[in-house]
């Protein structure tokens, strides 16, 4: 039996031919990572711009993170909850402190935490505002991405989610993003139990919403007594400037969903937080996983989290942040390819004059690759600009370098 792969084309042609076709990745196989780096199997070296949709906010294999996971590898990584474990409850703590709630559900990946969340809304509506049983109604904003398991994807506006996977589940209302009016509106109907909200929508392409949007939406769910559940599984852990997206405006949700970078992209954690009002709604019985809350998972989420507070990654990401969308919008002046740059921090994406389809935008990345920079479109035309928090001014402007120059070889 092969173990080992000698080149790009075998990698490619394995996959083809046994894993299933969910993906369509760009023809770079890659074996190594390492800070803001990674290299395929011929040994080329790529600047990461994509940071595994922000799940290596870290960087590739940070020393820190890795020495958590094999030390505690040594000694326990799994027993379940049947039982306790001596890891868990440091990490609940820990969470719990960092980003202010009274409690913490440990999942392990981002859907499983956004399904929790959909449960404690739920529950919560029945138990403490008085719904009636199954007429519970979550809100949910156009162009999400929450996930895509069925239920999810019942809220979703998006056909490629949807298409070919019903019949979906009730209980979800879709309003425009980014609309005030459109939450007054919804937000009234006495049967909803939650508001489920990104403070920016970065899988739909980075539609960072208008100033005050997110403030707004605070005030309205206390105004009708409903729980707003902000994910942020991809704009968290320092990725837009400040620990959580939501702390631009200094909005506090009722339910917080994180993921991805939680755990430095080292292994699969997630986690929903909340005060006792609302997650001791759930009893023994009523939810739970094998894997989340293991005592492996644990130990890397409170290095992951510490790693980011010790290298000040939101203040890196703040400044940085500016620094580039000054570089992409002097790009933006010499070229027409280039429509707009937006984002916050070092979650970013550039709009390309393209067709729906995005066969520029496709190409463009290629060329991005060729010259030694990995980035992939989302939504045809757009492409998500997102390194990790780590990168320095000068690794930044030598990415810039390369961007520029694959986009003018294309105009």
């Amino acid at each position: 039996m092969t173990t080992s792969i000698s080149s790009s084309r075998q990698a490619i042609e394995l996959e083809n031919r046994y894993g299933a076709h969910n993906y369509h990745p760009l023809p770079v196989v890659l074996t190594r990572g390492e800070g803001v780096f990674l290299w395929d199997v011929e040994g080329k070296r790529y600047f990461d711009f994509l940071s595994a949709y922000s799940a290596v906010n870290q960087g590739h294999c940070h020393p820190r993170i890795i020495h958590a996971l094999i030390e505690q590898a040594k000694e326990l990584t799994l027993v379940s909850r049947a039982f306790y474990n001596d890891k868990l409850g440091l990490a609940e703590k820990y969470v719990c402190e960092t980003f202010g709630y009274d409690k913490a559900l440990f999942m392990n990946s981002g859907a499983e935490a956004n399904e929790t969340a959909i449960k404690l809304a739920r529950k919560w509506g029945y138990t403490k505002k008085g719904i009636p049983d199954n007429q519970a109604v979550i809100v949910a904003a156009r162009r999400n991405f929450h996930g895509r398991t069925t239920t999810i994807i019942s809220a979703s506006s998006d056909p490629s989610a949807r298409k070919g996977f019903g019949p979906f589940m009730p209980g979800f209302e879709i309003v425009e993003y980014d609309s005030i009016p459109a939450l007054e509106k919804a937000l009234a109907n006495p049967n909803v139990c939650g508001l489920w909200i990104e403070p920016i929508q970065g899988e739909a392409g980075v539609y960072v919403p208008s100033e005050g949007y997110l403030k707004a939406a605070e005030h309205l769910c206390r105004k009708n007594n409903v729980l707003l559940m902000m994910d942020e599984i991809q704009t968290g852990i320092a990725r837009t400037g400040k620990m959580l997206a939501s702390d631009h405006e200094g909005v506090r949700p009722d339910i917080l969903i994180l993921g991805k970078a939680l755990s430095g992209g080292v292994l699969p954690v997630s986690v929903v937080l909340a005060d006792d009002d609302v997650m001791l709604v759930i009893q023994p019985g009523e939810h739970g996983s094998t894997f989340g809350g293991n005592p492996l998972a644990a130990a890397v989420c409170i290095a992951a989290l510490e790693v980011v507070k010790d290298e000040k990654l939101a203040d890196n990401a703040q400044r940085l942040g500016i620094v580039f969308r000054e570089r992409m919008n002097n790009l933006i002046r010499k070229t027409s390819l280039i429509s707009l740059v937006r984002g916050k921090g070092l979650l970013n994406a550039i709009v390309i004059n393209d067709t729906p389809q995005g066969e520029t935008a496709w190409k463009l990345c290629l060329k991005f690759a060729e010259h030694g920079l990995l980035a992939k479109p989302t939504h045809g035309n757009i492409i998500r600009l997102a390194p990790p928090l780590v990168i320095t001014e000068d690794q930044l402007h030598e990415g810039c370098d390369i961007i520029e120059k694959s986009v003018l070889s294309l105009s």
